[in-house]
């Protein structure tokens, strides 16, 4: 498999070496010291033993799988809603857009935390109905993914009391109603046609991004793409793959997490490269309440290492950081009409 520096000429593929987190390890601090040389590393690690079944990852992979499967014009019927839930398709991010001559040549599906239109909270940018495929075309779809999520909201706060500790904080520091008590948690359903990925002509199945929040879950088939790039300052920049390892969740730290702990976790650059594979992925994405402050916590500052970034409202940070990578929904009028 060929990888690419950032100004396109080859280099040697190299697959990197990351730290495994065993969730179901008695030896707490064994974990935390795993955790914590990732962080500093490159923040990125795998977390096996989960608890979540791999008869029950396969079946979301598999309606996954179906939904990408529709045709175009179903799918469209479930287009992404300015609350960021539904369909997105290929071309509609762009997360480098330095460098990216398209879009992400990738689709994507998202579903977010469920919460009834006529609930005061659904005016929150990030809270509100889920937008699903109609049950007579894909049944048991909403179900399946509806248990995903909650599952997956289990594992992303095992991972969380992880770094509480790996922060010097009290284990149950995220667990508060206003962090991960009522969390902006997204998943997000992803489908890479086989299109193959030329860095040299901006053509990306995902440009190079850092991920918005808290942290990231990823899971994903076996077929190679995800690529991390350890120093983003270095000329060229390097890039490593990810191996997927079956059964496990490839976690990441976001940059809310980066700016949480005043720059000592990394938040780190990521991409995906296509090999003409259609590939499939499957991200959960993790972040506090809308109304969670986020400021340098006090372990992560001294007279030395005072604050780096002033505080800001989860919601509003995570606003901005989608409106900036997204299109806007007027260009899909046409498939309205």
């Amino acid at each position: 498999m060929e990888n690419y520096n950032q100004n396109g000429s080859q280099a040697p593929a190299k697959v990197s070496t990351l730290n495994c987190i065993d969730l179901s390890n008695p030896d707490i601090h064994q974990s935390v010291s795993l955790l914590k040389q990732a962080s500093l590393d490159c923040g990125f690690f795998y977390v096996v033993n989960h608890g979540i079944s791999q008869e029950f990852m396969d079946e979301v992979f598999a309606q996954s799988k179906n939904f990408f499967h529709l045709p175009l014009n179903e799918k469209m019927k479930v287009l992404r809603n300015e609350k960021h839930r539904g369909y997105t398709p290929v071309l509609d991010e762009i997360l480098d857009p330095d460098n990216q001559v398209h879009g992400d040549y990738k689709e994507g599906y998202y579903i977010g935390v469920e919460v009834p239109e006529d609930d005061p909270e659904a005016e929150k940018p990030f809270y509100g109905p889920n937008v699903w495929p109609a049950d007579g075309v894909l049944p048991g779809w909403r179900q399946t993914m509806e248990k995903f999520h909650h599952e997956a909201l289990e594992v992303a706060k095992a991972v969380a009391r992880v770094i509480a500790l790996a922060l010097d904080l009290e284990v149950d520091f995220f667990d508060k109603p206003e962090m991960l008590g009522k969390p902006i948690a997204t998943l997000r359903l992803l489908h890479y046609e086989g299109q193959i990925s030329d860095p040299s002509k901006g053509i990306y199945g995902a440009g190079a991004h850092s991920d918005y929040g808290l942290i990231t879950l990823l899971a994903t088939d076996e077929v190679m793409g995800l690529q991390i790039c350890k120093d983003k300052d270095a000329k060229p920049q390097i890039w490593e793959y990810v191996a997927p390892i079956k059964g496990a969740f490839i976690v990441n730290l976001g940059d809310m997490l980066e700016r949480w702990s005043n720059c000592i976790f990394k938040s780190t650059l990521h991409r995906v490269l296509g090999n003409g594979q259609e590939r499939y992925s499957i991200a959960y994405f993790v972040e506090p309440s809308h109304d969670c402050l986020v400021e340098c916590l006090p372990t992560c500052k001294s007279e030395k290492n005072p604050p780096k970034f002033p505080p800001i409202r989860c919601g509003t940070y995570l606003s901005q950081r989608y409106k900036d990578t997204h299109a806007e929904l007027s260009v899909y009028n046409k498939h309205q009409t």
